[in-house]
């Protein structure tokens, strides 16, 4: 018989009855980071509705808007040349009465010693297309935790990656997150960074193509059209499972679009 307990996380209390906005960073704005800021806002909304505090976003990318970001990312005719932060964060708070900010920067250690303050979040989702990318965010956010308040206290780190037709989100902590004593659930204090656990499938990986499409067309050829919409829905479906339910029995998951399946990445 096993009588192996079913592990959890439970979320980390201030996330449940903050006293201020949870403060969130999303690297990227563009395939999936437009999409997810829109779910973000919605979430915000959503959350204050329900007496919560909300959510206070910042954007990091230092990329602008093209004609082959058209149809495929949240941008129209009308922003072209815009960096793209700045086109979508004025767009949502024009619509939904927020103060979110955009920074046109690239998120890296430059710009954490320049703004340190700015640079923090109880939250961090990157949205970024390069491996590298990735081994900077986790360095950052793993020497980000000394010395902070509570307001901005780095808890949890979402990372996105897609390819044409697939796709995976993995939820990680910035360190150990207290947990209740429970004799239902074996809980996990720990999840780790998507660095950690799959490094020798990032070291494996060839060499990003980093080279910009031309046109909507040719990034298709790349990514699919609904491959980014899709991973962002049900990623923050994920987080709005961590707020609404103060629990987690999956910390992520593996999305294949082509074949319309999707795997867990259970809590262990």
């Amino acid at each position: 018989m096993n009588n192996e307990k079913l592990k959890v996380h439970f979320t980390d209390k201030y996330l449940i009855s903050p006293t201020n906005p949870i403060s969130i960073n999303v690297i990227g704005a563009g395939g999936t980071g437009s999409q997810m800021l829109s779910a973000l806002a919605r979430m915000n909304h959503s959350l204050i509705a329900l007496g919560h505090a909300g959510l206070q976003v910042s954007v990091f990318d230092d990329d602008t808007v093209s004609k082959a970001n058209l149809g495929r990312q949240l941008f129209s005719q009308a922003e072209l040349g815009l960096n793209k932060g700045v086109a979508i964060v004025n767009r949502l708070n024009r619509f939904y009465g927020t103060n979110w900010k955009a920074i046109p920067k690239r998120y890296d250690k430059k710009i954490t010693e320049r703004l340190p303050r700015e640079t923090r979040a109880n939250i961090t989702i990157s949205c970024v297309d390069s491996v590298q990318a990735r081994f900077e965010i986790a360095e950052i956010l793993a020497q980000s935790t000394m010395g902070i308040s509570e307001q901005n206290k780095p808890l949890y780190w979402l990372d996105t990656g897609n390819g044409k037709f697939t796709g995976q989100v993995v939820l990680a902590t910035i360190g150990d997150i207290a947990q209740p004593r429970s004799k239902r659930f074996g809980t996990v204090s720990k999840l780790p960074f998507v660095t950690e656990e799959f490094k020798h499938l990032f070291n494996q990986a060839e060499q990003d193509d980093d080279t910009p499409s031309c046109s909507l067309a040719e990034a298709l050829e790349k990514q699919d059209l609904f491959i980014n919409s899709t991973l962002a829905s049900v990623s923050a479906s994920l987080l709005w499972q961590l707020f609404r339910e103060g629990m987690i029995y999956d910390r992520g998951f593996f999305l294949n679009l082509k074949g319309f399946r999707m795997q867990p990445l259970k809590v262990a």
